[in-house]
């Protein structure tokens, strides 16, 4: 799995790295980061949850 953040629809409610900080973090304005795009089998279920709890759905999961 890989993911990744378009950063043009991210408005920074933060709740991708506060349900799932395993795998987003915050920039210096509180836009997602995501932490490492290829995502190992262990945080594919936290990678999910912070994707599905994305207002804009800004976050891309590509399952490979």
């Amino acid at each position: 799995m890989k993911v990744r953040v378009d950063l043009d629809r991210c408005v920074g409610h933060g709740r991708c790295y506060e349900l799932a900080g395993s795998v987003f973090a915050e920039d210096d304005r509180g836009h997602c980061l995501v932490k490492r795009s290829t995502i190992p089998p262990e945080l594919e279920v936290a990678a999910r949850r912070g994707a599905e709890n994305c207002p804009e759905d800004a976050i891309v999961i590509e399952e490979e």
